[in-house]
């Protein structure tokens, strides 16, 4: 999960991000709490235990899925999209700030009830802690990563692999030995991690598959060696918690986008995303369970809350999309703002060309703030999808309609794909600020259509300006 978050991207995107994570995990947390307070005594661990047993549930049900929602934003072809940047940097705030809570509930609560002492402690030592990792300790690790890849950069993603691990297990010992969870501080690391420069898209996305494939799946295996997750089926708390979970994660984060300027339709896909639980709430109860704070038919009711919640995520935010109105992306893409044969060495270059053919209409903004706009986007975040396809982008001031071109490079460039492969087709896109919704649709259809291999193949191969226009139609139509 930590991997997942871009600290940097989030805190450009602040204003939005910070209203979304915050909001969206306070609200859940209060709610969540609260009506676990009123739960009946059967589902208590022992007498005396309702305030830890509400504050741990409470947190479970607050912690939003970074790893679900990542994947169902990449299958929906939105990952890279301004709505998706919004999404996933308020899920870097949401879940740092949701671990925080949680190491300093793991300080206070006790089967006996709530320790005082442990709470000033946890709150001191977690602020501290995230303060330094987030700071000095990412500057080491970006050295440290460099350091393992070597100077030209050839190393094999098992020397960083293997660093990575490393980090994380000293960052686990040291919240363990603070007594709070190890899985804090694998949290952080994680984090420190993602933010290092020296850590390519693929790496990342080596180190990723490790885990999905590995990790998650035996720890999944363990858990189903360990219960009995039929006999501990309890219809009331299995819908109590999956209602409550959904209902109050979705209402969190819709009432932190009210305040920013996304779209009533746009609010709603963000409060949809925001409403999977994922691995690291099953964790969260785990850990409890072992303190004895939680009981097993509330255990389970999680693990299912986290299996409905993340199958229905996906369905429901496609709705969300598809129910706003659809885009025709070629009206917007005229003959004269296709380049053929892109001259540019790096991606800068490659906008630069972009930027000069992109036709907007009298009044619109200059070229200079164009180019800005776009180059300031792509530095929060790389817009290249993978699959040899780049779409920058960026939502202008001014601009009344949405205005595209598309350049081909037959040398390719190096974007930071996450497959690691060179771009060759490159989208621009721009779009009205005040709307999300223009770019999300043609941004959405462009890159299902263009990472299809036959289609890129077609755009490759083609002979000349006219043979490369007449297949960008075919496939831009196919798009609509």
């Amino acid at each position: 999960t930590g991997l997942e978050i871009d600290v940097s991207a989030a805190w450009r995107q602040r204003g939005p991000a910070l209203r979304v994570g915050i909001i969206g995990v306070l609200i859940p947390l209060i709610i969540g709490t609260g009506l676990s307070l009123l739960l009946p005594d059967q589902y208590l661990a022992g007498p005396g235990t309702r305030i830890p047993f509400a504050l741990f549930l409470g947190t479970t049900i607050a912690i939003s899925a970074m790893v679900i929602i990542a994947r169902v934003l990449g299958d929906l072809d939105l990952v890279k999209t301004d709505l998706g940047l919004v999404t996933i940097c308020g899920y870097a705030v949401n879940d740092i700030l949701a671990w925080i809570i949680l190491s300093v509930v793991l300080g206070m609560a006790t089967p006996a009830g709530v320790s005082w002492t442990g709470l000033g402690f946890a709150v001191v030592f977690s602020v501290l802690f995230t303060a330094f990792c987030l700071t000095w300790g990412m500057r080491l690790v970006d050295h440290g990563i460099a350091y393992a890849r070597g100077d030209g950069g050839s190393s094999s993603p098992g020397m960083v692999l293997t660093l990575v691990t490393c980090i994380a297990l000293a960052c686990g010992a040291l919240t363990h030995a603070a007594g709070l969870t190890a899985l804090f501080g694998f949290f952080i690391a994680g984090v420190m991690v993602s933010e290092a420069r020296a850590l390519t898209e693929r790496t990342r996305h080596v180190v990723t598959q490790m885990v999905h494939a590995v990790f998650v799946p035996l720890y999944f295996a363990g858990l189903g060696l360990k219960y009995d997750f039929l006999v501990e089926f309890d219809w009331f708390i299995v819908t109590f918690v999956t209602v409550v979970a959904i209902g109050a994660k979705f209402l969190g984060a819709w009432v932190g986008a009210r305040g920013t300027s996304l779209s009533a339709a746009d609010r709603l896909s963000i409060g949809i995303a925001f409403t999977p639980s994922g691995v690291t709430g099953i964790v969260v109860a785990d850990i409890a369970l072992e303190h004895g704070i939680l009981t097993t038919s509330v255990f389970v009711a999680i693990v299912v809350s986290t299996i409905v919640s993340s199958l229905l995520v996906g369905p429901w935010l496609s709705w969300s999309i598809k129910r706003q109105a659809p885009i025709d992306a070629q009206r917007h893409l005229p003959r004269s703002a296709i380049r053929w044969d892109l001259q540019g060495r790096t991606r800068w270059e490659i906008i630069d060309e972009l930027c000069q053919a992109v036709e907007l209409p009298p009044g619109s903004p200059s070229l200079e703030d164009v180019t800005g706009a776009v180059r300031s986007r792509e530095e929060i975040a790389g817009t290249g999808v993978g699959h040899e396809v780049a779409l920058p982008h960026a939502r202008m001031p001014g601009l009344d309609a949405p205005a595209l071109a598309f350049g081909r490079s037959v040398a390719g460039v190096d974007w930071d794909a996450p497959d690691g492969a060179p771009v060759h087709l490159v989208f621009l896109v721009l779009t009205p600020e005040e709307d999300y919704s223009p770019q999300l649709q043609i941004m959405a259809g462009l890159s299902k259509n263009l990472t299809q291999a036959a289609v890129r193949e077609q755009l490759l191969s083609a002979r000349d300006e006219e043979g490369l226009w007449a297949l960008l139609h075919d496939a831009i139509t196919r798009t609509a």
